[in-house]
């Protein structure tokens, strides 16, 4: 147990600091729907991490576990998974604004104003698993937790679990900051919201740097 969550939780940080998911929750606060629409985005992502975290992990475990040690084509795609983030990592740096140029926001973000819950879940799932950036994170933390628990079902769910809890922490911060700190919130997510923007390409090529050498040297290991 411990190995599976232990193996999965670099990545499920890497998950947690997602800069557009959290700027996406910090919009709906200030919108009419505020808390619905956060908390409805916060139980879409919750689900679709978690959801795609399992599959993932039970594929990749089931085809593991008939083999001695680690599956080679297991270890094959952490190598590939490294590679794709590296590759992201430097498309992210290359793509970082210059300095004194405010990143144009994304376009889906004006449209938050007239979100419902419903739309607001949608839009957390395909953040939180449609997004290729995202995806390959939580494709990175079903594989970790497929070699570390091949074939233990029980294992590979409670891994899970975790793994989309604590990627979830960076979305709930937001809603944390919007209910228990009172009239300093809005000052505050207004910040956050313009920090992470700004810094958005910056830290996901760090993240992705860092996340991809790890599973690179991962699955390098193991062949």
């Amino acid at each position: 147990m411990g190995a599976a969550i232990g193996s999965s939780l670099p990545v499920a940080v890497g998950v947690l600091v997602s800069p557009l998911p959290i700027v996406a929750v910090v919009l709906m606060l200030v919108s009419g729907r505020a808390k619905a629409n956060a908390f409805a985005f916060l139980a879409g992502w919750f689900v679709a991490v978690g959801a795609v975290t399992l599959v993932v992990a039970t594929i990749a475990g089931s085809a593991a576990s008939g083999e001695a040690g680690t599956a080679t084509w297991v270890a094959i795609t952490k190598i590939v998974l490294g590679l794709l983030l590296l590759l992201l990592a430097v498309k992210q740096w290359r793509g970082r604004p210059r300095d004194g140029v405010e990143p144009p926001a994304p376009t889906w973000m004006s449209a938050i104003d007239a979100f419902t819950p419903v739309k607001a879940a949608g839009l957390a799932v395909l953040l939180g698993a449609v997004n290729p950036k995202n995806l390959l994170l939580v494709v990175s933390g079903g594989t970790a937790i497929a070699s570390a628990a091949a074939g233990d079902t029980t294992v590979q769910v409670v891994a899970a679990i975790v793994f989309a809890i604590i990627a979830s922490l960076g979305v709930a911060t937001p809603i944390f900051i919007y209910v228990f700190m009172g009239q300093r919130a809005g000052v505050m997510l207004d910040e956050l919201k313009t920090w992470m923007i700004h810094h958005n390409a910056v830290i996901m090529a760090v993240l992705l740097l860092v996340l991809g050498s790890k599973m690179l040297g991962d699955g390098l290991t193991v062949l």
